[in-house]
């Protein structure tokens, strides 16, 4: 049987107008999740999303004739990318618990300022391109292409009278695609006309947060460019984090550990992460429910139940009645023998939610040698639920055939 893991200076320029077309993902905690194995004794089910994560809309093309990523991938070790790169700098700037190396305009390919971001554990998980003075998209159609069919996450203006083609203030855009697990971000002039590019952001998906060009610290490097003499002149402008930066890179080290998006799922490492993050001071109580979620889960899969069970009754202190939680809650209480407690917590899930899934599964399989009217009432439920789900293939075999059993 089958069980898983449902897996967020002062200036002479006049001053800035901003305005927001439409909130932006990356302000939220956490943007999706994926559906990844997790086996576990009893076939109990953990439910890992969070109950108000963004869901990404339907992707339009990413393809680019503007390759920037050409010699390295997200993902990659820091010895790989120095082998490849012998010319980034040395010794490498600090970046939280990881490190940056960077590549100036002057030597990179691009032409651009080159700033590759790594973990604390030597694993490439960002990168940003700076164009201080402009990249003219106009030989690059595919890109622009793309640009194009994208609706701006962000909009507002921006002095740019350094740049090379422009002379005063221009509405600047905010622009995102991506794949299943990392995320492009693009900062643009002339999206309608002439197009040129600021920033452009690499980025695993768990630290998009992290990797906005919109993001002050990088909309400064517009003014202050590695090596150069100035690009934009601006009024500071930008977001800022309002949680400390060590907690939301160590939930993002967290997240990149536990859904495997650098390889496989590493719960040492992931509880590490959560730890820390919550060692450092979340202010938000939805960030650190969050984080103790999270952590709750990493160590049910480690064994460690009872510290588990605590993690996920302080989640709940903090941010009740959620379904994922309860859930989890409810797994950790029947592996610790308090079936009763089991019970109820899968059933406060699934009042919650009435179609939760790995609830009513859950709640079905728990509920066989007690109840089992109520497990075969869950299991059907549960089959009408995910009926055509490819994940759950295996899990919708078994609770047929528990159905069958149940009907003699």
């Amino acid at each position: 049987m089958k069980s898983g893991l449902f897996v967020s200076a002062s200036s002479e320029s006049a001053p800035i107008v901003v305005w927001f077309r439409s909130m932006h993902p990356f302000m939220s905690a956490i943007r999706y999740w994926f559906l990844a194995g997790l086996l576990v004794p009893m076939g109990l089910i953990l439910g890992c999303g969070g109950s108000d994560a963004p869901v990404r809309p339907p992707l339009p093309p990413s393809k680019s004739d503007l390759v920037l990523l050409a010699s390295t991938a997200l993902c990659e070790r820091k010895a790989d990318f120095l082998h490849k790169h012998p010319s980034a700098t040395q010794p490498p700037q600090t970046w939280g618990s990881g490190q940056e190396l960077t590549i100036a305009g002057g030597r990179s390919a691009s032409h651009g300022d080159e700033s590759y971001f790594f973990d604390e554990d030597g694993v490439l998980v960002g990168a940003l391109f700076t164009f201080p003075r402009g990249l003219d998209l106009g030989p690059y159609p595919i890109l622009r292409d793309t640009l194009s069919r994208l609706k701006p996450s962000l909009e507002f203006y921006l002095n740019v009278a350094q740049l090379e083609t422009k002379t005063n203030m221009e509405s600047s855009s905010l622009l995102e695609t991506g794949d299943e697990k990392s995320t492009t971000q693009y900062l643009v002039t002339g999206l309608r006309d002439h197009t040129i590019l600021l920033e452009a952001s690499f980025t695993i998906d768990p630290y998009v947060r992290l990797f906005s060009p919109y993001r002050r610290e990088f909309l400064d490097r517009l003014r202050h460019p590695t090596g150069g003499t100035g690009g934009q002149t601006m009024e500071s402008q930008g977001t800022e984090d309002k949680e400390p930066f060590p907690s939301l890179q160590q939930f993002a080290r967290g997240q990149t550990a536990q859904l495997a998006y650098c390889g496989e799922k590493n719960y040492d490492i992931a509880v590490d992460a959560y730890q820390r993050a919550i060692g450092s001071g979340f202010t938000n109580k939805v960030w650190l429910a969050e984080a103790r979620h999270k952590l709750g889960v990493a160590l049910l899969v480690k064994g460690q139940v009872e510290q588990a069970k605590s993690e996920l009754l302080q989640s709940l202190a903090l941010r009740p009645n959620v379904p994922e939680v309860l859930n989890n809650l409810g797994t950790a209480q029947i592996k610790l023998g308090d079936k009763a407690a089991g019970l109820s917590s899968f059933e406060r899930a699934i009042v919650l939610r009435p179609n939760y899934a790995l609830a009513r599964y859950n709640l079905a399989e728990a509920s066989e040698t007690t109840n089992p009217k109520r497990a075969l009432s869950e299991y059907e439920t549960y089959v009408a639920i995910v009926e055509g789900i490819p994940e759950e293939a295996d899990r919708i075999v078994h609770a047929k055939e528990r159905i069958k059993v149940l009907k003699r």
